[in-house]
């Protein structure tokens, strides 16, 4: 594994700061964890214990980022984990 470049390096912190938000990584864990592999807004507010402005702040932080997709159905969008995109926070912390 080579050293990341400044550049690398502002694209990775931009994610793990996004992470580091509990409610963010939560719903990031749910969502991964969930039977399909997707789960829709409207499912999370009761879960998480915040109201729909607020999870749909954070799911569209999360999905601006890139590390979920969105699939709007009907009234309500589902949301999705991009593999790869988490792939390449896991691997940038593949240290040693």
């Amino acid at each position: 594994m080579e050293p990341i470049d400044a550049a690398e390096a502002e694209e990775l912190a931009k994610g793990f700061k996004l992470l580091a938000d509990p409610i963010r990584l939560r719903i990031l864990s749910l969502i991964a964890n969930a039977p399909d592999g997707e789960l829709c807004a409207c499912d999370l507010p009761a879960v998480i214990g915040r109201s729909q402005p607020t999870v749909s702040h954070h799911l569209s932080l999360l999905a601006d980022a890139g590390l979920l997709t969105r699939e709007p159905r009907g009234r309500w969008a589902w949301f999705r984990v991009e593999a790869e995109r988490i792939a390449v926070l896991r691997d940038a912390l593949a240290i040693g």
